[in-house]
């Protein structure tokens, strides 16, 4: 069954927060997201029946490999976004709400020429 937008933001969330924390529970990632506990508890449900995380006794949340290769994949390219983004010159917070929106729509096609096309142009701004 595929992740929604919705369910690539939690495990997005919680890969940031690992990262971060070291560690991440369900409260963290209500936290981070700005949303109700009982909404992270359905979304825990739905991800951890797809597969994409678990879950240990004291409430830690981790992630299977399809899981953290979804999370992954989702960061990356909120990440290149957003630094594009800002490297044309908009704020922040406009190219993280930017970045956002496009790391869930954008085809794996498109996200890999795009890619490529930075990376070779960043070689080309060094020489």
């Amino acid at each position: 069954m595929a992740v929604h937008k919705s369910g690539e933001d939690y495990l997005e969330a919680i890969l940031m927060i690992r990262q971060e924390k070291g560690f991440c529970r369900s409260i963290d990632v209500a936290h981070h997201l700005n949303v109700s506990k009982p909404s992270v508890s359905v979304a825990m449900g739905q991800l951890r029946d797809n597969g994409m995380i678990t879950t240990d006794a004291s409430g830690l949340l981790d992630f299977t490999e399809k899981g953290y290769e979804l999370a992954s994949t989702i960061y990356q390219r909120h990440c290149l976004l957003t630094k594009f983004f800002r490297s044309l010159g908009v704020s922040d917070a406009v190219a993280q709400a930017d970045a956002c929106k496009i790391e869930h729509d954008i085809s794996e096609e498109t996200f890999q020429c795009f890619k490529r096309y930075l990376q070779e142009h960043a070689s080309e701004s060094d020489q």
